[in-house]
């Protein structure tokens, strides 16, 4: 059974798995877990397109192959304007107004800027810009994020490539329940699937991976193992899960049970 589709930057999709393009073994290994997460968007980072980097046309002509939407990123921006200048040559270069945000303000814990990625944001959305913005948990920033009228804001659930899965479950839940209307994506930190499906059960709308996936012992395994809990957790959320309860109750019912079960 499949989930309901969703609607972000002006696209519909079916799956509510996004992946990333580094890291794995070989292209081909890429290409066959592409295929088999079943996901409809990948990320790509522009420096990909520099041959001495990273395979230059090479690979982008296979990364255009797999069909998917692509979103670009701006990993390894340290201010506002580096990230507003690589998102500009992006979208020349990629031919789409989707462009993934990502500012750092730390190199040991890779934690976004919260400042500079507002004011990134800010000035993306004026150009045209369909903003993914890559953020923490912090509600308030969030807030700003939604105001200025990002696409998709990116909460993570725990520092980049820790695969820790969620480290405060509780500022998910509340990112969530404030701000009903937008559009959230867990983006880093998840490491299993078990992850993914625990966020996709609060209701986030999807999950971005890429090292959990890229760096398994069996990445096309692993990336159907996403896209399988990926889609379970959205269907858990949209089945309504049953309410908890302090003290036991049978599952069985008692009524017609021989009278000495009674006392």
């Amino acid at each position: 059974m499949e989930t309901t589709s969703w609607t972000v930057g002006g696209q519909v999709l079916q799956s509510r798995l996004l992946l990333g393009t580094a890291r794995y073994p070989s292209p081909q290994v890429l290409s066959q877990a592409v295929a088999a997460s079943g996901t409809q968007v990948l990320t790509v980072g522009l420096r990909r397109l520099q041959p001495a980097e990273g395979g230059g046309n090479a690979f982008w002509d296979r990364v255009r192959a797999m069909n998917c939407r692509l979103l670009p990123n701006t990993a390894g921006c340290h201010s506002a304007d580096e990230a507003v200048t690589l998102a500009e040559m992006a979208r020349e270069i990629f031919g789409t107004d989707w462009i993934k945000l990502e500012v750092v303000g730390d190199d040991y814990t890779l934690q976004p800027d919260p400042f500079g990625t507002v004011d990134a944001a800010t000035r993306l959305v004026k150009s045209g810009f369909q903003v993914f913005a890559y953020t923490t948990d912090d509600l308030v920033v969030a807030q700003r994020l939604r105001d200025v009228g990002v696409a998709a804001i990116m909460p993570w659930a725990a520092p980049i490539g820790t695969g820790r899965g969620p480290l405060n479950p509780h500022a998910l839940e509340t990112l969530r329940a404030r701000l009903p209307d937008a559009v959230l994506v867990v983006d880093a930190g998840l490491g299993r699937p078990s992850h993914a499906a625990t966020v996709m059960e609060m209701g986030f709308d999807a999950v971005l991976l890429n090292t959990a996936v890229a760096e398994a012992g069996d990445p096309v395994r692993m990336a159907r193992a996403f896209g399988d809990a990926t889609r379970a957790g959205r269907l858990a959320f949209e089945a309504t899960p049953m309410a908890q309860r302090q003290a036991a109750q049978a599952s069985t019912p008692t009524v017609g049970q021989p009278f000495w079960h009674s006392s």
